[in-house]
């Protein structure tokens, strides 16, 4: 089965016994950012860099959240000079009851990110779970989620549902709901941009998109479609928190270079590491280029190979919050 997203969530059908769940969404998320200047695609590589970084340091905690185990330039023969980052999500107490059951006490999911922006491949993994993994291609457009045919190449033949995400009027979990992230409300002190007001994905100009099409796989019958269910809504609320984030955060990083913000990267993971417990730290983050034959892995965990060689589909590219809901995880180390 497969199903798509532009920017609110629908719901999925459950799978028949024969099937099994792999699901592809085409996500399209509508940035705030519509009230960058021609210049946006740059304002928002910092901007996203930014908020990842102090997004997933807010929502880790000793023993949980984000570690950040590499961080290095990469190069790729198709899509150039990039950047590889590998991370450890620590989630055991924030899955739901029925997943806490069948887990390790210590559990993590393997992120592998190779951003070229506009364009990023990240793919999830879990060691205790070998048939589970997570694809996302993102691509980034100056427009209002307009191009329906963005990966057309990759969903020839497959079933798409699309769904849009409002990052000022969709609604959010309310243990994550902040006044001073509501985009109804916020206006930026530094750049006057602000507030969204309804119906603003159509008389905001420039705007900028990012497309996501998201691949899971789990095959293990009889947890799929609670999976899948699980899934889709943790991608969902992790893409509407973080940009609403980014746009709240502007007059933090909007005056930052691209060195300050990597130097800001840097700091934070850190003090990242130090708060889940991971001693000592040690990151190594620069835009220097490096050839690709010259990077090697990081020593690995027993039970989680890690490697930073390309995914082989990334070679050729083709009015208030909502009531709390089941606990789920909401980290964001993917490039949003």
């Amino acid at each position: 089965m497969h199903c798509g997203h532009r920017a609110a969530l629908l719901a999925s059908p459950a799978h028949t016994q024969e099937e099994q769940s792999e699901n592809c969404w085409i996500g399209r998320i509508l940035q705030m950012f519509a009230q960058l200047s021609g210049t946006g695609g740059s304002e928002y590589r910092i901007g996203q860099l930014y908020m990842i970084s102090k997004h997933s340091h807010e929502q880790s905690d000793r023993g949980e959240g984000v570690e950040v185990v590499q961080n290095e330039p990469f190069e790729d023969p198709d899509h150039g000079q990039g950047q590889f980052t590998e991370k450890r999500v620590y989630l055991n107490s924030k899955l739901p009851s029925w997943a806490r059951a069948v887990v390790p006490k210590i559990f993590y999911v393997t992120e592998k990110a190779w951003n070229y922006y506009p364009y990023t491949v990240t793919e999830y993994t879990c060691s205790f779970l070998p048939k589970f993994s997570i694809h996302i291609e993102t691509k980034y457009e100056d427009n209002k989620g307009s191009n329906d045919n963005i990966f057309d190449n990759e969903l020839k033949e497959q079933e798409r549902e699309v769904c849009f995400v409002d990052i000022a009027y969709d609604e959010i979990p309310e243990r994550y709901y902040k006044e001073s992230e509501d985009l109804r409300y916020f206006k930026s002190q530094k750049t006057s941009r602000g507030i969204l007001q309804e119906g603003w994905r159509d008389t905001q100009d420039p705007i900028m998109c990012s497309y996501k099409l998201v691949t899971v796989k789990f095959e293990v019958w009889g947890l799929q479609t609670r999976v899948e269910q699980f899934v889709h809504k943790v991608i969902r609320d992790v893409l509407l928190l973080g940009h609403r984030q980014a746009f709240a955060w502007v007059d933090e990083w909007i005056d930052m270079t691209m060195d300050e913000v990597r130097e800001f990267e840097r700091n934070i993971q850190e003090a990242t590491n130090q708060k889940i417990g991971i001693f000592p730290p040690s990151i190594s983050i620069s835009e220097t280029s490096l050839s690709s034959c010259a990077l090697t892995g990081p020593a690995s965990a027993p039970s989680t190979p890690m490697c930073t060689d390309a995914p082989e589909s990334l070679s050729v590219p083709k009015d208030r919050p909502r009531k709390k809901s089941a606990p789920e995880t909401l980290t964001l180390s993917e490039p949003v």
